[in-house]
């Protein structure tokens, strides 16, 4: 199959104009080597790990949610060409479905808010809306461990949780609480919580879970779509930048 055939379902199922305005291009083709593509791998991080293993399935294409090259570049690093070189050796052309695949619809928001087993899921802008049966913050915390298989980090004096948002990544910004707190969520779930945010928002349960674990969902959920809408042989690559705490 052509890559730009390839490319026109990736956009289907996340269109470009979703995206927010800082992805430069809104992305896309990170690599575009014009080749044909009988399989396609995908992974959260188009890291040297997920590079070598795209290569060593024979894969034409790597589909990840962050992208290679993010900021305009005067220089290549060591590392960058590193891995740039693994994909040029091996003719892999590099895909990056990004915050449009946030807002999409099956996307990394929607497939969080299932993963944590939301009930009458709203869809805002930002990020999703749902409910879940009442329980207390502790418990909820743990749930959302046990569902993303992950550890969580969690602040807030909230004592009973039934209204939970989500937003995958780093979306611990004073905007987005915001407008969690309009929609009278009683918890907030994301990744990469800071201080200042811990001692702003005190009314409301903060759940970090991480910014690959609740992102990651939404890539590996997307393999059976493309493998549907494409008839290709697709292959999820999970690579977790785990850290060892002490």
């Amino acid at each position: 199959m052509k890559l730009s055939d390839v490319v026109s379902t990736l956009e289907e199922i996340a269109p470009p104009e979703l995206a927010e305005d800082f992805d430069t291009g809104r992305i896309g083709l990170n690599l575009d080597l014009e080749n044909d593509v009988r399989k396609i791998a995908v992974a959260l991080d188009p890291t040297e790990y997920v590079l070598k293993r795209a290569s060593e399935i024979g894969a034409d294409l790597l589909v990840t949610h962050h992208p290679l090259i993010f900021h305009a570049v005067n220089s290549i690093s060591r590392p960058l060409a590193d891995t740039l070189k693994i994909a040029l050796d091996n003719g892999i052309s590099l895909y990056s479905m990004h915050t449009n695949y946030d807002r999409a619809e099956g996307g990394i928001n929607d497939v969080l808010a299932r993963r944590i087993g939301l009930s009458d899921i709203e869809e805002i802008d930002i990020g999703r809306i749902g409910t879940i049966s009442p329980c207390s913050a502790g418990t909820f915390a743990n749930h959302v461990a046990k569902s993303l298989d992950t550890h969580v980090l969690f602040t807030g004096k909230k004592e009973e949780i039934s209204k939970v948002m989500v937003f995958g990544g780093s979306g611990f910004k004073s905007e987005f609480l915001k407008v969690a707190k309009e929609h009278n969520a009683d918890a907030y779930v994301s990744a990469e919580l800071r201080h200042d945010i811990i001692r702003s928002w005190e009314d409301i349960l903060l759940v970090d879970a991480t910014h690959y674990a609740t992102e990651n969902p939404g890539m590996e959920e997307l393999c059976p779509r493309l493998e549907d809408r494409l008839g290709l042989d697709v292959e999820f690559i999970d690579h977790n930048p785990f850290i060892k705490a002490l």
